[in-house]
């Protein structure tokens, strides 16, 4: 239970320093911070939130050459922004703003593909994920394209696109239980560059506290992307919100007897996503290290072109972001397979048939908890017991991949055209 996103990337979070004092792939800044004048001339003024649209570089003191000179007012005679006579200064005016409007759609365009292209994956995926019934485990993307088309053949589109609000809902709980329990609490929300175990463990109780208050609406959430769309009713938007405080006070739908208490729920849930936090922020950080001393050897050897440079500046924190999302689901992929079967159990959810791809299964499983339920997969199953569905996760991070090369092309050529 995470956001899709790892909280490394914090969007135009950035206020001046170093992109190391961000430190162990730390979350947005504080509010606080704004009352610092020196910060502030650090900001740009693309729109906040989406990973690659920060107008930086890895030199940050001075931009490569070929990039236009950041707005930060500096001491000492200015130039004119418009000399006599010239103009000259217009073409990089523009080329700036194209900068900027650039790295948000690229920005926007990776959000896209996370949250949207790739929510049917997310869909079949976990309906693998709880279908014990299943004697085709999906292994292969080959699988998984023909089930989809069977789901879409027979139930319509929707089908695969069910449950996409709510999975924004639990994102923005999650964020807004963070920021809260941040500012009512000592626990930093952020590691800082000079960092101890201390610092580290205050901040990872933060992200399992976080977790907690957002368990209920991830549980809600899980059964609106796999109830089958054969008996679904037209639920609103804010059902999500609704199930997920009905099953904290133990109103709203009813339930069986084989419904795991939420207190039973808290450690599984709270070790796959800190687990997965911790994960993405190692690989995350990695990635960029490696990306940044590889641009830094080749900018030392050869002259880098203009083109080059305003590549270098976005795209290295949309592949960290890709590979530590990448990593993270394949490695935790069991530890979720057992986590959204004993969410799902006792919720009297009526699932579709994965094997055929028509009719509709119930989930009557009767795990007792996390020990039980994995000794139960493991015997039943075998061990691809808890990797059924994987073939969801190739072809989602396959379409990622695509969608972050497709949108490196256009915006090479639109610099092309404008440097």
């Amino acid at each position: 239970m995470h956001p899709r996103r790892p909280d490394g990337f914090d969007g135009l979070g950035y206020r001046g320093g170093s992109r190391d004092d961000q430190g162990f792939g730390g979350g947005a800044f504080p509010a606080r911070s704004f009352s610092y004048a020196s910060d502030l001339s650090h900001w740009v003024t693309t729109p906040p939130d989406i990973p690659g649209s920060r107008n930086l570089h890895w030199g940050e003191k001075s931009p490569p050459y070929g990039v236009p000179a950041s707005s930060t007012p500096v001491e000492g005679p200015a130039e004119e922004p418009f000399p006599s006579g010239g103009g000259g200064s217009v073409p990089g005016h523009n080329s700036e703003q194209l900068n900027r409007f650039a790295g948000f759609g690229i920005g926007l365009a990776s959000l896209f593909t996370e949250n949207v292209l790739a929510h049917p994956c997310i869909v079949l995926r976990r309906q693998c994920q709880v279908n014990y019934h299943a004697q085709n485990y999906h292994l292969t993307p080959f699988t998984v394209i023909n089930i989809m088309y069977s789901f879409n053949k027979t139930q319509g589109p929707r089908a695969l696109w069910k449950g996409m609000g709510s999975t924004f809902i639990v994102q923005g709980v999650t964020l807004g239980a963070e920021g809260i329990i941040s500012e009512f609490t000592p626990l930093p929300r952020e590691i800082s560059h000079k960092w101890s175990l201390k610092q580290i463990g205050e901040h990872l109780l933060l992200k399992a506290l976080t977790y907690m208050v957002a368990m209920p609406f991830y549980s809600a959430s899980l059964i609106e992307t796999v109830q089958s769309e054969i008996i679904r009713d037209n639920t609103g938007i804010l059902e999500c919100v609704k199930e997920g405080i009905g099953r904290v006070i133990g109103m709203g739908v009813p339930h069986s007897k084989r419904l795991l208490p939420l207190v039973s729920l808290i450690f599984p849930t709270v070790l796959h996503g800190v687990l997965h936090y911790i994960i993405s922020s190692i690989i995350q950080k990695l990635v960029l290290l490696i990306l940044k001393r590889k641009t830094y050897h080749s900018h030392l050897v050869e002259s880098t072109s203009p083109v080059q440079s305003m590549l270098d500046a976005y795209f290295p924190e949309l592949i960290a972001n890709f590979a530590a999302s990448l990593c993270s689901d394949i490695l935790l992929y069991p530890l979720e397979t057992v986590l959204h079967r004993l969410h799902i159990q006792g919720t009297r959810t009526i699932i579709d048939n994965t094997d055929l791809g028509y009719e509709v299964l119930p989930i009557n499983t009767q795990y007792e908890g996390m020990r039980d339920c994995i000794n139960t997969i493991r015997q039943e199953e075998g061990v691809l017991g808890f990797y059924k569905g994987f073939g969801a996760i190739i072809i989602q991070y396959t379409l990622h991949a695509a969608v972050l090369q497709i949108t490196k092309i256009i915006y090479a050529t639109l610099l092309q055209n404008n440097v």
